[in-house]
């Protein structure tokens, strides 16, 4: 099982790659992770590092690799049997932002970095917006002989039976 997870901000990326790694024992590998170097703010690792992580995860037999990253990494989508194209309405994702900023500020939940007014609103009004406009038609374009494994998902909910799909596959 080697699954691909994108989406804008809040899309629930994260989540899902968290929830399917436990469910069904496949280690999952946020994209953010490969670019930043966390023991320090806003600490980028060289290319070469980043790629030579994301080649290692590849070659694995199985992974989840979950980011809103698509400019680079094109591999993870031609690698995975399935790819899963998180498109929840706008708001919802919104929400979601606004609703993890606020846990993290307080410490109700853990986050890779610190979070700030200046992320939360590019979040929202910067990113959220290009991704829709922008990233869903260029992923969908990078993706088009990929058709057969890629899945649009507005609703987690829905993923389930992709995978059951994919199970019966592979």
């Amino acid at each position: 099982m080697r699954i691909r997870i994108i989406g804008a901000c809040g899309s629930g990326k994260s989540t899902l790659a968290k929830e399917l790694s436990q469910k069904y024992g496949v280690a999952c590998y946020e994209m953010d992770n490969l670019i930043w170097d966390r023991s320090a703010e806003n600490l980028r690792f060289p290319i070469e590092v980043r790629d030579s992580k994301l080649a290692e995860i590849l070659n694995m037999e199985t992974w989840i690799v979950e980011g809103a990253h698509y400019k680079w990494g094109e591999e993870s989508f031609a690698r995975a049997d399935l790819i899963l194209i998180l498109t929840p309405n706008k708001l919802v994702r919104d929400f979601r932002v606004v609703k993890r900023f606020i846990r993290t500020r307080i410490g109700w939940e853990q986050w890779n970095y610190k979070q700030s007014w200046n992320n939360l609103y590019r979040m929202i009004f910067e990113w959220n917006r290009d991704y829709d406009r922008e990233a869903i038609p260029r992923i969908m374009d990078m993706t088009v002989e990929l058709a057969e494994k890629r899945r649009m998902i507005k609703n987690t909910k829905e993923v389930e039976a992709h995978l059951q799909e994919l199970i019966m596959i592979t």
